[in-house]
């Protein structure tokens, strides 16, 4: 019970994925917090893993940098092994049984692992190593309000560039009645030409543009 306590305080934020015709697009705040304190009101919360693959944090700042950097070396280490990117199941596999090994220590996060290999795909994995395939999927505090959103606004047969108002959308409203979750948002998406983080002023007119049907 301890454990689990101290997981949801460690939650303050907002995480989303979604998968696209033809890509991924992931989105987050920017709010660090520690229980009712703002500590940091620009955190970085997706990493680019390699130029196909990307991964959310939400959690302990300290345990999810320290496998943002795990996955990174990892990911460059297959390649020079293989002569080819890591797959995104290979990345969440390693990830998952790293997790599930420190179950009774466990690291107090929660991921999502995506990218596009031979198709896009988004997986959320706990603390403890479990992993669910998800077409589309919110972590951390702010993630119900989100979810109340994307059940209706998501579809899976948009493209990116559809989805990418959809999933700051998300996010924008978890800011608006999730304490944990503010500042700003950070939108990337994964699609053929790679990583791309998008910058506040496109975020903006994002979501100032008209919601298409």
């Amino acid at each position: 019970m301890e454990e689990a306590e101290k997981l949801k305080k460690l939650k303050g934020t907002t995480t989303v994925g979604l998968i696209c015709s033809d890509g991924i697009v992931m989105a987050a705040d920017k709010r660090a917090t520690m229980n009712y304190f703002i500590a940091n009101k620009d955190v970085q919360k997706i990493f680019e893993i390699d130029t196909h693959l990307g991964m959310t944090i939400a959690g302990a700042v300290g345990d999810a940098q320290a496998l943002v950097r795990l996955l990174q070396a990892e990911a460059q280490l297959y390649k020079l092994d293989k002569g080819r990117p890591m797959p995104v199941k290979a990345a969440t596999t390693l990830f998952a049984n790293l997790l599930n090994q420190y179950k009774f220590a466990p690291f107090f996060v929660q991921l999502l692992v995506g990218g596009v290999d031979t198709a896009p795909r988004v997986y959320n994995l706990d603390p403890f190593g479990g992993v669910t395939e998800e077409k589309f999927v919110s972590t951390g505090s702010g993630s119900l309000t989100a979810y109340g959103y994307l059940e209706e606004a998501y579809k899976e047969e948009r493209p990116i560039r559809e989805n990418l108002r959809v999933a700051a959308k998300a996010i924008s409203i978890a800011i608006r009645r999730d304490a944990g979750t503010g500042d700003a948002i950070d939108l990337v998406s994964i699609g053929k030409d790679g990583f791309r983080r998008y910058s506040k002023d496109e975020v903006k007119r994002l979501l100032e543009a008209k919601e298409k049907e």
